[in-house]
């Protein structure tokens, strides 16, 4: 029976739970990251067709774990942003060079970020990696959390972080309860090759049933197409054949980025709202969707995540510095008040932002128009909307500013 001790345990390789290990481990603190997905799974080509905005402060956080070279080159950058009803007066335009010589961010595929982050974390001394695992027993007590897993090792670490998504079943079992809201949407998820050129412009459609995202792609003729439709309705798109289903979204984007065709597979994947009740529990710490998990109609999800690994790496790197416990109550309570009320915001925008929007109401569209007509000319308003885009708000710890710690 394998045994191993280290200094945090996490829960969850994923996007963030990866993130956090190697960020952790640039500051010489040892974890063991216990992930459930068989790796053959992750390496896939068809698996997970979905792709992440990363904002220009996330690109701070994977350039400081020495990640985001592996990924650049695929990465298609956006340096606009178009928002639109379909009507010229309710357009707002977002120029990236008004606030920065950067992007507002990237698209990258999933897959191959999360590819990037396990190689990293396999190679990387500080970290033990054990896949196709999960908690089968825990103990956790004023010193130390003892886990036991499906396979029979046991792990003893001194602070425990889940980051296993928005079902976590660790989350779960701490007793932390999580408030769920079901958007009764789906997300229809493809990558198009089109024959106009994008421009490194995003564009967000607002329609009744859901936002239709045109999301630029590395090399200016593909692009990620997030299609936000009744959930009923996006069931029977996807279940349609390629033809059919691309000569249904050609009709839909009207032309906007020319002839179009389908490049590998489409999906399609149920939004909801999740929100833990607390971020933290005795020696225990919520990151990532484990914590909170979001509409994806402002593209925030994952930098949400990066923000918490930002923060909890400080957080810990400042208690070991000082020579305390990094499981201590006062660094739990920071981390809960810290992030508790960005996550917070956050949710409450995005989620306010898609009840607005998908309302077809004859009394709430020439309003909601007459505002977005406003916004646009409002110019300390739109550079607080371009500076969120890029996650430049709010408290920022040193590494999303680009700094060390």
């Amino acid at each position: 029976m394998n045994s191993y001790v280290s200094d945090v345990l996490i829960i969850g390789a994923g996007l963030v739970g990866a993130a956090q290990a190697l960020a952790l481990a640039h500051y010489g603190v040892r974890s063991v990251v216990v992930d459930k997905t068989p790796l053959d799974t992750v390496r896939a080509q068809g698996h997970d067709g979905r792709v992440s905005a990363i904002s220009h402060a996330s690109v701070q956080v994977l350039e400081h774990i020495d990640l985001w070279h592996k990924v650049e080159q695929e990465a298609g950058a956006i340096r606009s942003i178009l928002v639109t009803e379909g009507g010229s007066f309710s357009d707002i335009h977002f120029d990236a060079a008004h606030v920065s010589d950067d992007p507002f961010g990237y698209m990258v595929a999933n897959r191959s970020l999360r590819i990037a982050l396990l190689e990293a974390v396999e190679a990387h001394p500080l970290i033990t990696f054990i896949a196709e695992q999960t908690v089968a027993d825990m103990v956790r007590d004023s010193g130390k959390v003892r886990a036991t897993l499906t396979q029979g090792a046991i792990i003893e670490a001194n602070l425990l972080i889940v980051a296993d998504g928005r079902y976590s079943q660790v989350r779960d079992s701490l007793g932390i309860k999580a408030r769920k809201f079901d958007y009764d949407q789906h997300a229809m998820v493809c990558t198009i090759a089109h024959s106009a050129h994008h421009q490194e412009r995003a564009i967000e459609w607002f329609l009744p049933a859901g936002p239709l995202a045109l999301l630029p792609m590395h090399g200016g003729h593909h692009s990620c197409i997030v299609w936000t439709e009744r959930s009923r309705f996006a069931q029977h798109m996807i279940s349609l054949d390629d033809a059919t289903f691309t000569y249904e979204l050609s009709r839909k984007l009207c032309g906007m980025l020319g002839t179009i065709e389908m490049v590998g597979g489409k999906y399609a994947y149920p939004l909801n709202l999740f929100q833990a009740e607390r971020y933290t529990s005795e020696r225990a710490v919520m990151i990532g969707d484990a914590a909170h998990a979001i509409h994806p109609i402002a593209g925030q999800g994952v930098n949400l995540g990066y923000r918490d690994v930002a923060v909890l790496t400080e957080l810990l790197v400042d208690a070991l510095r000082l020579g305390q416990d990094i499981g201590n109550a006062a660094m739990m309570q920071h981390y809960q008040q810290w992030r508790h009320f960005d996550a917070t915001s956050m949710i409450a925008m995005t989620d306010g932002l898609n009840r607005i929007f998908s309302s077809d109401s004859k009394l709430v569209r020439p309003v909601r128009r007459l505002g977005m007509g406003l916004l646009n000319r409002i110019e300390p308003v739109k550079m607080f909307f371009m500076e969120s885009a890029m996650g430049m708000t709010g408290d920022l710890p040193h590494m999303l500013r680009g700094e060390q710690i």
